[in-house]
């Protein structure tokens, strides 16, 4: 029974119960058209007071009508580990290989998309090796191309640990990522070590370190351009005051928080290209990030992202929800990555679950699972969302089969 669809497991369960569909439709209060239907498949369970419905009518619990879910080995809690243990090896080796350097880019270049993809299982299998590589590397090629490279690592591996609520290693790997870029005295080095340094930061509460953190790289970034700039660092720039804007939301902060974004958006503005994403490339930089998520990529669709996410953070949720409504219908909203995108929806399904719209908040989560399934299914932070949106009457029925999925019915 448990590899059936819902609708003929409600068959059998009603026959279990000596039920004829009239007097099974007779007790839920509807039509013997309307069960034939569902039994059938005909008609889908679009709520989870369907559900609960049904499955108090034939004494059952609801999660019999679920699918089952396969029991699977924990590759998050794993990799951390794996981290962990790359992080605490101090004596590695110099590499001498000639072509590491290039090597060691492409290894990067894919642990990237994975992280955009929110590939967070195979970027965790990825990562202890390439931080390894990256010191080593580093260690026997000293100079602006392998510094380059380690802080992007360092960096990539911040943000990573945040997704996967490990805070305070996060914040290790961010801090270590900023050392070395702050030993090359540039600073573009330093603003792309501050985007992950802040986010870690704000992971465990200290926004006014990771706003004051955030606003000095983005003003030492724009008195070392001397009059000229590339999009690439302008695009830096900005990312550093998304930054700084959800560290200023976080905290209450609303007049920071719009002084921050209204600056974001005059660069996104005037740097952006007017015919594809706007902003967007790292060009050189390595590893940049942007976005509710610290995603990749900054640009006008960001920039309006962010405002959605300050506003609800900062207790407007009605005008935070009538700008992402606007948002997600224009195609800028695509520009963004997939792991950018999902993170964001997730923080719109905070917000629709903290006015009590469960509806809303549980089809924007779903909206987010599609958008990319591992923002959804290996984030603690999304569990517990989950387990508070699914339980609502008004929650989607198909709530109900994430929750069961995550295992927090």
């Amino acid at each position: 029974m448990n590899e059936l669809p819902v609708g003929r497991r409600v068959a059998q369960w009603r026959v279990r119960r000596n039920m004829t569909q009239q007097q099974f439709a007779d007790r839920l209060g509807k039509s013997k058209s309307w069960v034939d239907k569902v039994e059938r498949g005909v008609r889908r369970l679009e709520r989870v007071s369907n559900l609960r419905e049904i499955a108090e009518t034939l004494r059952i619990d609801v999660e019999v009508l679920l699918p089952a879910r396969p029991v699977r080995a924990d590759p998050i809690g794993a990799g951390v580990e794996e981290i962990r243990s790359a992080l605490a090896r101090y004596h590695l080796r110099g590499s001498t290989q000639p072509s590491i350097v290039d090597e060691l880019r492409a290894r990067l270049d894919h642990a990237e998309q994975s992280y955009r993809h929110a590939r967070y299982a195979t970027l965790l299998a990825l990562l202890p090796g390439l931080l390894d590589a990256a010191r080593e590397t580093q260690a026997a090629r000293p100079g602006r191309a392998t510094d380059a490279l380690l802080v992007s690592v360092y960096g990539l591996t911040a943000l990573l640990l945040v997704k996967v609520d490990q805070g305070e290693l996060a914040w290790l790997a961010a801090d270590r990522g900023m050392a070395v870029a702050l030993a090359t005295n540039d600073a573009q080095l330093a603003g792309v070590a501050t985007v992950s340094l802040s986010q870690a930061l704000q992971s465990r509460g200290r926004r006014r370190s990771a706003l004051e953190a955030a606003l000095v790289a983005a003003e030492r970034i724009e008195e070392s351009r001397d009059g000229g700039s590339s999009p690439a660092v302008s695009s830096l720039r900005g990312t550093l005051l998304l930054q700084a804007a959800f560290a200023a939301a976080g905290g209450g902060d609303a007049r920071g928080a719009t002084r921050s974004l209204d600056q974001a958006a005059r660069i996104a503005q005037h740097d952006g290209p007017s015919g594809g994403p706007a902003g967007g490339d790292t060009g050189g930089w390595g590893f940049g990030g942007g976005g509710s998520s610290g995603g990749w990529g900054f640009g006008r669709a960001a920039v309006e992202a962010a405002r959605v996410v300050a506003e609800a953070a900062l207790g407007d949720v009605a005008a935070a929800t009538v700008r992402h409504e606007r948002l997600v219908a224009t195609d800028k909203w695509r520009w963004l990555p997939p792991e950018h995108r999902a993170a964001y929806l997730l923080d719109v399904a905070r917000a629709y679950a903290h006015v009590g719209d469960m509806l809303r908040a549980g089809r924007t989560l779903l909206e987010a699972e599609r958008t990319a399934h591992g923002e959804v299914h290996d984030r603690p932070a999304t569990r517990k969302l989950v387990a508070v949106t699914w339980r609502s009457a008004d929650a989607p029925a198909g709530l109900a089969h994430l929750a069961a999925t995550l295992r927090v019915t």
